[in-house]
C-alpha cells in the first residue's frame, strides 16, 4: 500500500479497507499513545511494526521505513471483547431465542455470524472470546478459521464451542415431550460424562470450556447476599470439568450470576466468572486470591431488562454496585459485553460508559479491554515447559500482534469516544481508515 493511497484513505470518512498484505515494515505515529499497560498517556510517539508484529515504541521512524501519520489522534491497542456470541442475534425474550434455534439452520446462523464478526472488527475489537454457539454446534470454529484464513473480515477469535449444562437446566424448554427440540448447550451429566464432553469439544477446536453454573436467580433483601441462585452441576461434576480442561490445556469460563453459582464456580477453580451480578465482598476476596477474571457484561443487562421485566431491572443496579465493589477489591475485571445477547447492530463499546458509571476510571476500563483481557487469554503452560509465551494481544509491546485502533478525541476525558474509532489495524493490516 503506497503512502499516497494511505493519505487518501485517511482523508475520507471511516470506511472498511479491503484486506491487503501488510507492509514488511511500517511506522504508525499519532499525537497521543495509550499502550494498554501504563497509566499515563505518552505524546509524540509512534510504533514500529514488522511482519504484523510490534517491534518497538519510539519517537521517530528508522530510515527507509514507511510512515503512517494519524495526526492528532489517540492511538490504542486493538480492543478485546471477552464475552461474545457471534452465532446469536439478540434474545430479549425466550421467543426470540427459540426462533433462532427452531427456524434458522446452522449454515444460515453461520452466515449471520460473519456479519457479526465484521461489525466487531469495524468497531475496533480485533480480538474476541466467543463463549458458546447457543445450539450451533461447532460453527464458531468455522467462523474463526474463515477469519484466520482471510476468507471473511473479523477479529481474532478464541472460541468455546458448545457450553455445557445438565439435563433439564437450559433452554429450549416447555415443548411437547414427544418432540425432540434443539438444545442451546451440550447436555452433560455425571463426572465421566463431563470429562468426555470436554475431550470432544477440545477435539473439535475449543480454545476455552464454558459451562452454566447457575439458573433461577432470586433477590433476598440481604445486603450480604442480595442475589441468590440455583446451582446446576454437582461439585464432583464441576471439579471434573475444570480438572479435565486444565489437563488438556484449556481454561474454563463459568456463567454465574447469583451468589450460589459464583461460590460453586470459585470452589471448582474456574478461570473466569461471566456476568457475576451477585458478587459480594467474600466472593470478591476469593476471586482475587485465586486470580480469577471477571467479565461483568453490563450492557446486555441494560438492553434486555425492560423486555424481560421481573428481577432483571433490579439486577442491572446490582451489577453496577458489584463492579464498583470489584474495583475496590482489586478484582481482575476484563471487558466483556455479551454481544449477541443484544443485536450486533449495537456497538459493543457502549460497555465502556457503563463500566465508568459503575466506578472504574476511563483508564481502568481501557485496560480491561486491552491488557487485562489479554492476560485472561494467556495460554496454560505445559508442566515443566522451558518457555511458554504469554498473551500475544492486549498491549503495544514488542512481539505482540500489531493490532491498533485510533480515536479523534481523548478517551480519558470522554470514554464514549471509543464508540467511534476512526482507524483499525489488525496484524499490521489496515482494516478501517478515514
Amino acid at each position: 500500500m503506497t503512502l499516497f493511497l494511505l493519505a487518501l484513505l485517511l482523508a475520507q470518512a471511516p470506511r472498511e479497507v479491503p484486506a491487503a498484505p501488510h507492509a514488511a515494515r511500517l511506522f504508525v505515529k499519532a499525537a497521543h499513545l495509550i499502550d494498554g499497560r501504563s497509566d499515563t498517556v505518552r505524546d509524540g510517539l509512534g510504533v514500529l511494526i514488522e511482519d504484523g508484529r510490534f517491534v518497538e515504541v519510539r519517537s521517530d521512524a528508522p530510515a527507509g521505513v514507511r510512515v503512517l501519520d494519524l495526526g492528532n489522534a489517540w492511538l490504542l491497542p486493538g480492543l478485546i471483547d471477552g464475552h461474545t456470541h457471534v452465532l446469536l442475534q439478540g434474545d430479549i425474550t425466550a421467543a426470540e431465542y427459540d426462533a433462532q434455534l427452531l427456524k434458522e439452520s446452522i449454515p444460515y446462523r453461520a452466515i449471520r455470524a460473519t456479519a457479526a464478526a465484521r461489525a466487531a472488527v469495524m468497531n475496533g475489537f480485533t480480538t474476541i472470546r466467543d463463549v458458546e454457539t447457543e445450539g450451533a454446534m461447532y460453527a464458531d470454529v468455522d467462523v474463526k478459521n474463515a477469519i484466520a484464513h482471510g476468507v471473511i473480515p473479523g477479529p481474532r477469535m478464541y472460541v468455546a464451542t458448545r457450553a455445557m449444562a445438565p439435563t433439564g437446566m437450559y433452554p429450549l424448554a416447555g415443548y411437547n415431550w414427544e418432540i425432540q427440540v434443539p438444545e442451546g448447550v451440550q447436555i452433560v451429566d455425571g463426572p465421566e460424562g463431563v470429562r468426555k464432553a470436554v475431550r470432544e469439544e477440545v477435539k473439535y477446536g475449543a480454545d476455552w470450556i464454558k459451562f452454566y453454573a447457575d439458573r433461577k436467580y432470586y433477590a433476598t433483601g440481604d445486603p450480604k447476599r442480595p442475589l441468590r441462585s440455583w446451582v446446576n452441576f454437582t461439585k464432583p461434576e464441576m471439579e471434573a470439568m475444570v480438572e479435565e480442561a486444565h489437563r488438556l490445556g484449556r481454561k474454563v469460563a463459568a456463567h454465574a450470576m447469583g451468589w450460589d453459582g459464583i461460590d460453586a464456580a470459585l470452589a471448582a477453580h474456574v478461570d473466569s466468572i461471566e456476568h457475576g451480578d451477585g458478587f459480594t465482598d467474600d466472593l470478591l476476596e476469593r476471586a482475587v486470591k485465586q486470580g480469577v477474571y471477571w467479565c461483568p457484561t453490563l450492557y446486555v443487562g441494560v438492553w434486555v431488562a425492560p423486555g424481560r421485566g421481573g428481577l432483571w431491572p433490579e439486577m442491572v443496579e446490582m451489577s453496577r454496585k458489584a463492579i464498583g465493589n470489584g474495583v475496590k477489591h482489586g478484582a481482575r475485571i476484563a471487558f466483556g459485553t455479551d454481544a449477541g445477547g443484544f443485536p450486533w447492530t449495537e456497538n459493543e463499546a457502549k460497555e465502556f460508559a457503563l463500566m465508568v458509571r459503575g466506578g472504574m476510571t476511563p483508564m481502568q476500563a481501557i485496560k480491561a479491554a486491552t491488557s487485562v483481557a489479554g492476560a485472561m487469554l494467556d495460554p496454560i503452560c505445559p508442566p515443566q515447559a522451558v518457555s511458554c509465551l504469554g498473551s500475544e494481544v492486549g498491549s503495544i509491546e514488542k512481539g505482540k500482534h500489531a493490532d491498533l485502533v485510533a480515536v479523534d478525541a481523548d478517551p480519558l476525558k470522554d470514554v464514549t469516544v471509543l464508540e467511534h474509532v476512526s482507524f483499525v489495524m489488525k496484524d499490521g493490516e489496515i482494516v478501517k481508515a478515514r
